[in-house]
């Protein structure tokens, strides 16, 4: 699809408020510059004047970004074009060339290989990460390079290709130029530099390798079928045990990438994840019921974009590289623009739906993947984008910067205690961990015990730090333990200031205050993680202080409950054998030694009668 060449006007007013009235109600591509002339923001719109006038009739309905761009904007430069189609592409070309600053950015900046077949006489089929316009055919790109160089060992051992590099042309063979290779021997190449196969025997294997790579799969296994037929009603039954040969290699190596559900249709498939202030977007490319193209791509907004403008810069990306789209093309939701020739299509059953959630599932692992790697990469950026998921997820205003979690820790109603953790920026802050011994309440009562923690732990900070409450706080429980929470919360006044959720151990859903119906966040998602493992903090740090008040309260039953054990003798026996099990097994003249024999032989007795 070819873009028209617009007639360009550019508009010297000082206020641009009052040039909108002079911009034409037709499609095309407007251009904002800044005060020293840079190009800032390129959009396209199916009416100029409409959509220029959208950024100032009322710009308190634009969102910070958005705001920030327009108080910039010094000049206005556009082009008239014929349709959509040629503003969506010219927009597409106009960014790459100019890079504003506003404008959504491609962030998957790596080159992706492809697979060449040369314009030589006898061409050459090989990996590459550089396209060359000089003739050759180029199939690509590939995401996943294994995939490209299994597709290249699979030509290679099906089809006696040449591998070396040599200027082979039928003059240069009848001079004998060249002198065979090892490949030649070893019957990997038929030794086309030797003469040893003619020019058109040895371009039927690179039309059928073309053939295959633009997704002509199932013809060739049907034209394989065919001559194997033919061969054994002719008696040839060496020739048809190779076509058959040959037609059980494709349908093993293609048995993956055939998608049997798409019969043989010709789709594109589209599909976006987004995340924020980014989108993750990947592209599917059927040929006879085969996946021949899959790539993947990030966007990065730098204001306020709808979903169907990034799908739209999106499409025309992929159309930039890879030529025009299929007439039927599969997408998650309509972009905002329409294409001549092409019927873009929202699936609700049936295979179609099949391809857009194939597609959707490579988003999402391309997001998650992006994620990890951005959390060696570049840490920082990765928390923020941890921290902006679960704020999406919640529904909280702003990022849960200062988290906290509280947890109850009992046995059969002993030793009740409770732990508060607390995450700055999605990192433990140990230093602002808080243990608690529950006062208030008598006997195992969770829900009680959970008020009362969250109570003194928040009615102190009012006094002491006020300024550094939680922006999100997490109780571990259930509903139960939620609405206790929260009561504190209120009566302390600060409902209002504070998000306070449940996360429920079995389902690990997320219980929010007023919401009947639990949320469950997706399991790989990374803000999931971040409250697992803010919970799971929670409960080891509980554990921890419970067990070290069990063993003190183990101690003080075992030797203080002995007539004549004080604190001091406890200690001094427990300095000198270090642990009541190698007290009650030193003999009493031992024990003498330090405690007298009267009650030596005391401490041996009880001992020995609790250990019975």
């Amino acid at each position: 699809m070819s873009c028209s060449q617009g007639h360009d006007t550019f508009l010297f007013s000082v206020d641009v408020r009052q040039k909108i009235g002079l911009l034409p109600h037709s499609p095309g591509v407007y251009r904002y510059y800044n005060a020293e002339g840079t190009v800032i923001y390129v959009g396209k719109a199916k009416d100029l004047n409409k959509r220029v006038a959208q950024y100032f009739v009322d710009p308190s309905r634009l969102n910070t970004k958005t705001r920030i761009l327009v108080s910039k904007i010094a000049d206005v430069q556009y082009s008239v074009v014929d349709t959509e189609a040629d503003a969506l592409l010219l927009e597409n070309n106009l960014i790459k060339q100019y890079k504003p600053k506003y404008n959504i950015l491609l962030k998957d900046s790596k080159t992706y290989p492809w697979i060449c077949v040369t314009s030589e006489e006898f061409p050459r089929v090989f990996l590459t990460r550089r396209v060359v316009q000089n003739g050759s055919r180029y199939f690509g790109p590939y995401s996943s390079v294994m995939h490209a160089k299994t597709l290249l060992d699979f030509f290679r051992s099906s089809y006696p290709l040449r591998s070396c590099k040599y200027a082979i042309t039928v003059e240069s063979v009848l001079r004998k130029k060249f002198r065979p290779c090892l490949d030649l021997h070893i019957h990997r190449c038929d030794g086309c530099c030797v003469g040893g196969i003619s020019r058109e025997d040895y371009n039927s294997y690179i039309n059928e390798i073309v053939r295959l790579l633009s997704g002509g799969v199932n013809d060739i296994i049907r034209e394989y079928k065919s001559c194997m037929m033919t061969a054994a009603e002719n008696l040839d039954f060496e020739s048809a045990q190779l076509y058959k040969t040959k037609m059980e290699s494709l349908q093993k190596h293609y048995s993956k990438s055939i998608i049997t559900a798409a019969g043989e249709r010709d789709l594109d498939v589209f599909s976006l994840v987004f995340d924020g202030q980014e989108a993750f977007g990947n592209f599917l490319r059927i040929r006879g019921g085969a996946i021949i193209q899959s790539l993947n791509l990030g966007f990065k907004m730098n204001i306020e974009e709808d979903q169907a403008s990034v799908l739209s810069t999106f499409i025309a990306e992929i159309e930039n590289k890879f030529g025009e789209l299929s007439r039927e093309v599969i997408v998650p939701f309509l972009p905002d623009v329409q294409l001549e020739g092409v019927e873009f299509k929202i699936p609700v059953r049936g295979d179609k739906l099949s391809l857009l959630e194939l597609s959707a599932k490579n988003s999402k692992e391309f997001r998650f993947n992006s994620l990890r790697q951005r959390e060696h990469s570049n840490p920082d950026e990765f928390k923020t984008a941890v921290l902006e998921e679960l704020r999406a997820a919640i529904g909280m205003k702003e990022l849960p910067m200062h988290m906290e979690c509280f947890d109850n820790s009992n046995i059969q109603g002993t030793n009740p205690v409770a732990s508060c953790v607390v995450f700055r920026n999605a990192e433990p802050s140990k230093k602002d961990y808080r243990r608690f011994k529950i006062k208030t309440v008598i006997g195992a009562n969770d829900y009680a015990s959970m008020k009362e923690v969250v109570n003194r732990r928040y009615s102190r900070m009012l006094v002491e730090a006020p300024e550094d409450l939680p922006q999100l706080v997490v109780i571990d429980g259930g509903k139960g333990q939620l609405d206790f929470a929260y009561q504190a919360i209120c009566e302390l006044g600060l409902q209002n200031r504070l998000t306070v959720i449940g996360l429920a151990k079995r389902l690990e859903e997320v219980i929010r205050v007023g919401d009947p119906y639990p949320l469950f966040i997706d399991r790989n998602s990374q803000a999931l993680k971040v409250l697992q493992r803010i919970r799971d903090e929670a409960h080891r740090f509980g554990i921890t202080f419970h067990r070290s008040l069990r063993s003190k309260s183990a101690l003080k039953s075992a030797l203080t409950q002995i007539k004549g054990v004080g604190e001091q003798t406890e200690q001094r026996l427990l300095m000198h054998y270090g642990s009541v099990a190698r007290i009650a097994a030193a003999s009493v003249e031992d024990l003498a030694g330090l405690v007298g024999p009267v009650l030596a032989a005391r401490i041996k007795e009880t001992l020995n009668q609790q250990n019975n």
